[in-house]
């Protein structure tokens, strides 16, 4: 498994698309920040086939540090939590491709 990074994906698309690299990296970062901003808003994103988007609340809770063993006292926090799409689990049910492995 490999790590890709927003530059490198920004680099697929401009060539793919022929645009701008430029024009690619603005766009991409538009798009982020707008799914940061609904998120923070609490609404929930909806790709059709891609995955859903949306928000959940982590009630608070009592841990314990495992080196101490002392008790500390944990607020509630919100996640974002993703489900996949139709599509989305297609991709991920087939066959992983010989040589992708690592």
């Amino acid at each position: 498994m490999s790590t890709i990074t927003k530059k490198e994906l920004i680099d697929r698309i401009a060539e793919s698309t022929q645009a701008k690299r430029v024009v690619v990296k603005r766009i991409v970062q538009s798009f982020l920040s707008e799914i940061a901003k609904e998120l923070a808003a609490d609404n929930r994103l909806e790709f059709r086939d891609f995955g859903v988007f949306e928000t959940r609340t982590r009630a608070a809770r009592v841990a314990q540090n495992p080196k101490t063993l002392q008790r500390v006292q944990v607020p509630a926090k919100r996640t974002v939590k993703f489900k996949m799409g139709r599509l989305m689990k297609q991709k991920l049910a087939s066959p992983v491709p010989v040589g992708d492995t690592e």
